[in-house]
């Protein structure tokens, strides 16, 4: 009788093995989803508080904004050149005046009688000069009278000696009676001599004593015609026509010299007065242009003059207008206005927002529409003006960024929007 076979059973099947590799292959699936999602932190976010832009590329240049206040081109200070007491006011404030027209009068006691002094001693000195002229005419027709004596006398000793050399050669007269003639006659003539030069230096001396009292009394006459100038600079008249403005002085009121009494603006045309931030004084030169907008028209400007002075941490510049100017602005107004820092280029974009204060330019979270999750990604930016970044790298167009500010993000890998 033949004995059945034992059938031994089979540890590993098919069925079997194909279990347990797919339970291996879960698992590592499993422990791989784990360990990726181990290092990524997330942050679910509500997306109707988030501000995205889209990438691309446009025309980027460079400017600030500024408010500018509009100011007349021109505008004259008026000083008071004399210290003085306000007697009178011609006119009023904001009044439009000629040029010559008189704004006010002052007066000066002090200077009226310095005025009046100087007149008294230019009296004076005419009257001395001339009492001195009539002393030195009278002292030359001495000299002149001396003169025609002596010249007289020459003549008749002249006359005598002749005649006395004769007598003595026929010995009628003595030796010594000769001799004392002889004398006389050249002693006058060495008077003569004597008085010649005399009367030339005192032509001289006239001369010179005339010129110098002539030059003291031309001296007086412009110190009195200085004097009378300021007596008439009490009077204070416009050097321009235009528009008065900035005076407040009142009756009675006594004025220093140097102080401004009011100024005139000349209102023909406009300039726009700016402060610009120390930053950009490096920036900042002459003919550089700006523009602003009013009514819908785009007006164009370029900077006239930069003050260099820096106060509170800004400068200041003068604007003038290219071409035409806005017909309705005023003096006063203030206008916002941008001013070009560069020319215009072609780079990718990216709109200013909040979120730089957190990364500082350097990374942004770029949303995927797919999945709609934002992640963190490097980024490097460059210029910048008041509305884009201007981007370097680190993304491409078509791209979306989220913007608004990341305060609230924390370190956040990723952002899920909900």
């Amino acid at each position: 009788m033949a004995m059945d076979k034992k059938i031994e059973k089979k540890t590993w099947t098919v069925q079997r093995i194909g279990l347990y590799a797919a339970a291996v292959i879960l698992v590592g699936l499993l422990i791989s989803a784990i360990y990726r999602e181990a290092g990524t932190s997330r942050l679910n976010v509500d997306q109707e508080r988030v501000l995205t832009d889209t990438i691309h590329t446009g025309v980027f240049k460079e400017f600030i904004t500024l408010f500018g206040v509009v100011e007349p081109f021109k505008t004259v200070y008026l000083d008071a050149i004399e210290s003085g007491r306000v007697e009178e006011i011609f006119v009023e404030d904001g009044t439009m005046i000629q040029r010559g027209q008189s704004i006010m009068r002052l007066s000066n006691v002090d200077l009226e009688l310095q005025v009046l002094t100087q007149e008294a001693n230019i009296i004076d000195q005419i009257s001395t000069i001339r009492n001195q002229s009539i002393l030195m005419e009278q002292q030359s027709l001495n000299l002149k009278q001396q003169a025609l004596d002596v010249d007289f006398q020459i003549d008749l000793f002249n006359k005598r000696t002749r005649r006395n050399r004769d007598l003595y050669k026929d010995s009628v007269i003595a030796q010594v009676e000769y001799e004392e003639t002889q004398d006389e006659f050249e002693h006058l003539l060495r008077r003569r001599s004597l008085l010649k030069a005399t009367i030339q230096q005192d032509s001289l001396y006239h001369v010179s004593q005339k010129l110098q009292m002539e030059t003291s009394l031309d001296l007086m006459r412009r110190n009195l015609e200085f004097a009378k100038n300021s007596l008439n600079n009490l009077i204070v008249k416009a050097p321009i026509a235009g528009q008065l403005s900035s005076m407040d002085s009142e009756i009675g009121e006594l004025i220093p010299e140097g102080n401004r009494v009011a100024q005139i603006d000349v209102l023909d045309n406009y300039k726009i007065t700016a402060q610009i931030d120390e930053f950009y004084i490096s920036r900042i030169f002459p003919q550089q242009e700006g523009s602003f907008t009013m009514d819908g028209v785009t007006y164009n400007l370029v900077i006239k003059k930069i003050y260099p002075e820096v106060t509170n941490g800004s400068f200041e510049v003068d604007l003038v207008f290219v071409g035409d100017r806005p017909n309705n602005i005023k003096r006063g107004q203030t206008i916002p206005l941008k001013l070009s820092l560069s020319d215009e280029t072609k780079a990718q974009l990216l709109a200013k927002g909040g979120f730089f204060q957190k990364t500082g330019g350097n990374w942004v979270y770029v949303l995927d529409p797919s999945d709609n999750i934002a992640r963190k990604r490097d980024i490097k930016v460059g210029r910048q003006n008041p509305n884009y970044y201007e981007l370097l790298e680190g993304l491409q167009n078509g791209e979306i960024v989220i913007i608004s500010s990341y305060d609230n993000y924390g370190d956040k890998d990723e952002l899920v929007m909900k």
